[in-house]
């Protein structure tokens, strides 16, 4: 499928849905490396907290009033960050919940820039893709490369 080309408030946003897909590749590849899961959990841990947190903020307050909380989509939208934030921090087996992630967190971000981006863009207003891209650009940034970061993948 060919990348969809995003209003320029919404490209700032949408383009964190590849860190989260790197996310998903990394936690294959560290599964394939059969490294511990709760290793794989414990920088999951981190990336929700540095990156999927913050994210899902934006979304919530910014970008998903556009459509309405009462909106199926949006609402399926907020009930998988919910999802995805147990699967991270739960007590669950650390292999169950790492191996649904992987999987959720995917079909999730594929939702989002498919379905609810698409229809987001559509509706909404130059004002809200400014405030959208405003609030993008007032998140915290944790992404440059952490030196005790814990390449397990590799």
């Amino acid at each position: 499928m060919p990348p969809i080309e995003r209003l320029p408030g919404l490209r700032g946003i949408s383009r964190e849905h590849h860190e989260g897909l790197l996310l998903c590749w990394k936690v294959r590849a560290g599964l394939a490396r059969n490294v511990p899961p709760a290793r794989i959990r414990q920088y999951c841990r981190r990336f929700l907290k540095h990156t999927l947190k913050p994210h899902f903020e934006v979304e919530e307050d910014v970008l998903f009033p556009v459509l309405g909380y009462q909106d199926p989509d949006v609402r399926k939208a907020m009930a998988d960050h919910r999802r995805l934030q147990r699967l991270i921090n739960g007590r669950s087996d650390a292999l169950v919940a790492v191996s649904l992630l992987e999987e959720e967190l995917e079909a999730h971000i594929r939702f989002e820039e498919r379905l609810l981006f698409n229809r987001i863009q559509l509706l909404a207003t130059p004002e809200q893709l400014a405030a959208i891209e405003r609030a993008h650009a007032a998140m915290p940034v944790h992404r440059e490369a952490d030196p005790d970061e814990d390449a397990f993948w590799k």
